[in-house]
């Protein structure tokens, strides 16, 4: 057996996993969880990228001895390096407001229309391409001799060799999605540099090795090859999805969830524009074509003003309220900001004519509904746009853990859903680690040794859809 640390970098939590892999085993252990707390300050809403790195180098020297590092994260944020490789201030978090407007003026220049069919990319006012369009006349940016997306960044700080990985690219909205290269017409029209970016790599491809300060930090004997993975940790997750063929459909649940298929092509039409749709690069040329859904962010921010009650009580006094009572639309970029969220998804409610939920397991029931209904949704549009019918719903990543959650789902898709793994992301990222040992090898044996070896939970659906579909045509005003 060989052993694979997996840096999971998340939203709200960072973590370093090692998987032990070996010709019919697959296990996964936690070695260290930390807080991933951004900070507000005047210039506005930042990452504490220095407290992540630690998070990470704590967490490599509670692994112990590895075979290789492996390294994801979440999209679209980057650091800037200058011409010495000093990282200039910390990177900017995409729920800050310097991208508000910023879409239109983008639009005046390259129409929406021409940068779906040259890029693939739902419109989302956080991609990288807004955020540079942004940064454009700040110094910072002036000063910058080198763009590192977030796990490249310490990808670079633990071996000293710069990179960007592929899958994380693709969310860049500066990438094509039929080549796998950069989009040279659209970053000239805009006026960003693509020399910004270091040389891209693709999962699998060698990262470096740890350099000998960091072995010396963190204990490890060296050489210790760091890895690229799907370095997206959407990407990973998706990797780690358990399916048997391609009539599947997956969700990635957590801060976020990311609806939808995996395909051979990328989906340019316009239609699918319209319909909000992503194709964002996969593994082995696939491309998972997905809907952003605001997630359990909802929940998470209602938590939190509420004081942080259990969910483990929260959870079944929620299932005891009567479903589908009230909806929101779980993709309104309305609830993209942190601060008051019950109070906001109320505030929704009583602008649509529903029952205005006021119990924290009245709230509760709305945002878990919701979330099933976007599912939904996302599943079925998919399927329409794409010509690519499923039989089954597989759920990965947090949300599995949430039972009600995972039934509601299948309820509203009708269709059964498969949940589990849960730590989706840091398996595929160790999958990929294996691959390029030679202890795995296509993505469909990686997924079925994942079959074999983790939990996971079947729901099947209840009732007829009928009732989700009237509650669909509610949200949608008709």
């Amino acid at each position: 057996m060989k052993s694979y640390a997996a840096v999971d970098l998340g939203a709200s939590s960072g973590r370093v996993m090692v998987g032990r892999v070996g010709p019919d085993s697959l296990e996964l252990t936690e070695a260290h969880r930390f807080a991933n707390r951004p900070v507000r300050v005047p210039e506005g809403l930042r990452w504490d990228v220095l407290a992540l790195y630690g998070g990470v180098l704590d967490g490599l020297r509670a692994a112990g001895q590895v075979d290789s590092v492996g390294l994801d994260s979440w999209a679209v944020d980057y650091g800037l390096l200058d011409a010495d490789g000093a990282l200039l201030g910390n990177p900017v978090h995409y729920r800050d407001s310097r991208t508000e407007g910023v879409a239109e003026k983008v639009w005046a220049t390259v129409p929406a229309e021409r940068l779906y069919a040259a890029t693939g990319l739902q419109y989302a006012p956080f991609n990288t391409l807004y955020q540079l369009v942004a940064a454009r006349d700040s110094a910072q940016l002036g000063a910058a001799r080198r763009l590192l997306l977030i796990p490249d960044l310490l990808s670079y700080w633990l071996t000293g060799e710069q990179g960007t990985e592929l899958t994380n690219a693709s969310t860049t909205q500066l990438i094509d999605p039929r080549t796998r290269e950069w989009s040279y017409d659209i970053a000239s029209r805009l006026g960003i540099d693509l020399g910004l970016f270091a040389p891209l790599r693709r999962p699998g491809d060698p990262a470096g090795v740890l350099r000998p300060e960091v072995l010396e930090e963190t204990g490890l004997r060296g050489p210790v090859p760091v890895t690229a993975v799907g370095s997206h940790d959407t990407a990973s997750a998706v990797a780690a999805v358990p399916a048997d063929g391609e009539r599947f459909a997956y969700i990635c649940t957590g801060t976020w969830s990311l609806a939808g298929l995996e395909l051979d092509a990328p989906v340019l039409s316009e239609e699918s524009r319209s319909a909000n749709f992503t194709n964002e690069l996969g593994l082995d040329g696939t491309v998972r074509y997905l809907r952003n859904i605001m997630g359990l962010w909802l929940l998470q921010e209602c938590v939190r003003a509420w004081g942080d009650p259990e969910l483990s009580t929260l959870l079944p006094q929620a299932a005891q309220v009567p479903a589908l009572r009230s909806v929101v639309d779980a993709g309104d970029a309305a609830f993209l900001a942190p601060g008051r969220m019950p109070e906001r998804i109320a505030d929704a409610c009583r602008a649509s004519g529903q029952p205005v939920p006021e119990t924290p397991a009245e709230i509760t029931r709305c945002i878990l509904d919701s979330l099933a209904l976007a599912h939904r949704k996302a599943v079925e549009d998919a399927q329409r746009l794409a010509g690519h019918p499923v039989d089954v719903v597989h759920v990965v990543g947090g949300g599995t853990r949430n039972a009600l959650l995972c039934q509601l789902t299948a309820d509203a898709c009708g269709l059964p859903v498969v949940a589990g793994p849960t730590e989706a992301a840091a398996l595929g990222n160790v999958l990929v680690q294996a691959r390029a040992h030679g202890l795995v090898g296509d993505l469909a044996s990686g997924r079925r040794l994942l079959t074999r070896t983790q939990q996971l939970t079947r729901y099947e659906p209840r009732g007829d859809t009928a009732r989700w579909r009237e509650a669909q045509a509610r949200l949608a005003g008709g």
